[in-house]
Parts: C-alpha cells; structure tokens; sequence
C-alpha cells in the first residue's frame, strides 16, 4: 500500500469515527499537538476536539467527502477534500459545505492528524 493510500485509510477512519465518536479510536488518530480549525475561525485543541465530539457539542449526521487529493512529501501529507455535511451543534441542525484541508503526519509508523483548516467555499 502507498503512503497516500494510507493515508486515504486513516482519512476515512477519521470520517466514519466522527460520526460515532469513540475516545480512543479519536486519541490514536489524532496528534498530541492537532490544531483543528473551524469555517468560523474557531481553532481547538486535541483535547477540545474530542470533548466535542463525545459531548455532542459538536455532532456529525451526515459526511460526504468529494474531489480528495493526497501529495504525500516524507513524513507529512497534505490532504484536500470537499465536504458536505448534515451536522446537529448543541441541538441545531444544520448543512455544510466546506474546503477542508487536513495535515497528516507519519508518527511512531502510523499517519496522524496534525492539523486541519475548514473554509467555506465563495458563494
């Protein structure tokens, strides 16, 4: 398997495990230093993110990834997808649609999320 490849793998695990968070599935996938960015320039933490997820503060209905590409330079990978979501926030329902950029990086023999950056597309 390619390096994209795997990271495609984890990117995917990373997908199917936001929309039934699990804490240690989200701790193996993450790096101890993720940066993880929100459209409304809100930017957590590891610990943030994954409190999140498990509270239900942030919740996942709905994830389709479209127009994934993968350049993988050593260590570190650059994924870009689009994503288009159904989402439930604290109660609110709600659609997107958003560039996201993901920085994966090989840690320890497995590819890790260093750090993600989500913008809305121009209307």
């Amino acid at each position: 398997m390619s390096a994209a490849d795997e990271v495609a793998a984890a990117a995917e695990h990373l997908r199917r495990t936001m929309l039934k968070p699990d804490a240690a599935t989200l701790d193996a996938l993450f790096a101890d230093d993720l940066s993880y960015g929100h459209s409304n320039a809100r930017v957590e933490t590891k610990a943030d993110f994954i409190g999140d997820l498990l509270s239900g503060a942030s919740a996942w209905l709905s994830i389709d990834i479209d127009a994934q590409t993968i350049r993988v330079t050593q260590d570190t990978a650059l994924l870009r997808h689009l994503l288009t979501a159904d989402t439930n926030d604290g109660g609110k329902p709600g659609h997107v649609v958003l560039h996201i950029l993901q920085v994966w990086q090989r840690q320890g023999g497995q590819w890790r999320l260093l750090a993600r950056q989500a913008v809305r597309p121009p209307v």
